[in-house]
């Protein structure tokens, strides 16, 4: 309950933060974009947790707070595999469990005036990220994996091509952060392992970018 409560203050916060910025925005920019998420290795001695690579889904809202520079609430939704190598657990990896990731982020972005139809930009947030694993691998724990929400940050860059003054095609190449993400315990059969730190994630996408005055 506590928890649930926790993360309904932060998403609360980072919503009303974003209203009253588009109370006084000249403009807002709608986005929506697929992508593709390279995984990441949390290790513990000579073991590891590996969330696997795929796809995921985000729309980013942002309101203008100043000539070229967008305040941007984000939401993205990532679904991957958890695998786990322990060599009391599971000596070769294996999938311990489908995983989960929601990302909830407020940051800043700057867009750079060009000679062409390109916009560049680059820009860095924070937030949070609920991790839910779910489907355990019976023949590895013998119990359900708790749900974790952790703080996390990014930075991003990419390039925007200007279709015209209202549609444009996106290209953006991400690094997140999860900070603990790997922050579980795992209860196998006899055993017990906890992980847990900060790792860094390679994303890259494209999507639509839809600009209202």
């Amino acid at each position: 309950m506590m928890k649930q409560l926790k993360i309904f203050q932060i998403v609360s916060f980072i919503a009303l933060s974003a209203f009253l910025f588009q109370v006084q925005a000249q403009r807002i920019d709608l986005s929506v974009d697929y992508g593709y998420q390279l995984g990441t290795k949390l290790k513990y001695g000579s073991n590891y947790l590996k969330a696997s690579d795929g796809g995921f889904f985000r729309g980013i809202a942002g309101f203008e707070v100043g000539y070229g520079t967008m305040l941007e609430l984000t939401y993205m939704k990532m679904d991957t595999d958890l695998l786990i190598r322990d060599v009391l657990i599971s000596p070769t990896e294996d999938r311990l469990a489908d995983l989960a990731m929601d990302w909830i982020h407020l940051g800043s972005t700057r867009y750079f005036d060009s000679a062409s139809d390109l916009t560049p930009f680059f820009g860095v947030s924070a937030g949070v990220t609920i991790f839910t694993p779910k489907n355990e691998n019976p023949t590895i724990t013998n119990r359900d994996l708790s749900s974790t929400t952790e703080f996390s940050f990014a930075l991003k860059g990419g390039v925007i091509f200007n279709l015209s003054d209202v549609v444009g095609i996106k290209i953006q190449g991400d690094l997140m952060f999860p900070v603990s993400w790997g922050g579980l315990y795992v209860n196998g059969f006899g055993t017990s392992v906890y992980a847990s730190g900060t790792t860094v994630m390679g994303a890259f996408s494209g999507g639509l970018v839809f600009t209202l005055d």
